[in-house]
């Protein structure tokens, strides 16, 4: 009767074996040209019976072993088994002993049950008790880790390496906040960039060739660091003169600006007339110092007083 639960594995595990063995019965039966031969054909039908009743016998053999029973009491006690772990993980009362935990106030009758606070609440909380021990050692007394504060400090002081690196490069540097260099190294540098890429249109010295003369008192489009860093950066193009700022950054420009303004009044040979307006530098004027707004004052008012007397 146990078979008889299992009879799609049993047809398939006998269609299975007895596939091969047909096929090759019938091949032996009607082999092509050649007389049928009925002894080995009955030796072969014979070894055939003898492999199925053995392949039964086995089949028979395996499914009546224990692991394939099929028992309600195993199933009972992995059951069991899971109600017993959640019983020890919730300490929940089951519902036919919900009387013995009934406290004796109750409102509108509803009533309260004295139950237990469930054993994960508490390791939960003994939990958060041993991460806040580990925390306060590795921090607070070993300082394995780093606190807030220490990496904030870490956060500015990379962020000011950062800035620092911007600085360099000249990041920061625009025709608003661009300043004069005087320093030997980055006048040099803008020499060395001049010398690679201004000498075609300005001459080697500054004296204009195609472009204006630089040395002068005189520019078409502003001087100073500001007025000439910008014309580097943005180009005339309709003077033929391109846009630098995608082949220098600002630092170079900044440079090549400031070695521009260091040729004023060198006054090279062959040099090009004056093009453009004069340029004064109004941060060059000096404003009037106390004692002279004072001596013109007091002229003023000899002459308002002389007119007087003339008057009179």
């Amino acid at each position: 009767m146990r078979l008889l639960k299992y009879p799609g594995k049993i047809l398939l595990m006998l269609a299975l074996f007895l596939a091969p063995l047909g096929t090759a019965l019938s091949q032996y039966a009607h082999p092509p040209g050649a007389e049928q031969n009925m002894e080995e054909y009955s030796k072969l039908a014979g070894a055939v019976v003898f492999l199925l009743v053995a392949f039964l016998f086995i089949l028979f053999f395996v499914l009546s072993t224990p692991k394939y029973k099929y028992s309600y009491e195993r199933k009972a006690k992995k059951v069991s088994a899971f109600k017993k772990f959640r019983q020890r993980i919730t300490q929940a009362v089951p519902v036919e002993a919900e009387q013995d935990i009934v406290l004796d106030h109750d409102f509108d009758g509803i009533r309260e049950l004295d139950n237990k606070i469930p054993p994960w609440y508490n390791f939960l909380f003994y939990g958060t008790i041993v991460f806040a021990i580990i925390y306060f050692l590795s921090f607070h007394v070993f300082g394995v880790g780093k606190l807030m504060t220490d990496e904030y400090a870490d956060e500015i002081r990379i962020a000011q390496q950062q800035r620092d690196e911007l600085i360099k490069t000249g990041a920061f540097v625009n025709e608003n906040t661009v300043t004069l260099l005087t320093d030997a190294a980055s006048l040099e540098n803008g020499k060395s960039t001049f010398m690679n890429n201004c000498i075609p249109c300005h001459g080697p010295n500054g004296g204009g060739i195609v472009g204006p003369n630089l040395t002068d008192d005189y520019w078409i489009h502003g001087g100073g660091i500001k007025n000439i860093f910008t014309t580097i950066k943005y180009g005339v193009p309709v003077k033929g003169m391109i846009s630098w700022q995608t082949q220098l950054n600002p630092k170079k420009m900044q440079e090549v600006a400031s070695y521009v303004i260091s040729l004023h009044g060198t006054k090279p040979e062959n040099g090009k007339p004056p093009e453009g307006q004069l340029w004064v530098d109004s941060s060059q004027i000096k404003p009037l110092g106390d004692s002279l707004k004072t001596s013109l004052k007091k002229t003023d008012s000899t002459k308002v007083d002389t007119t007087k007397k003339v008057t009179k």
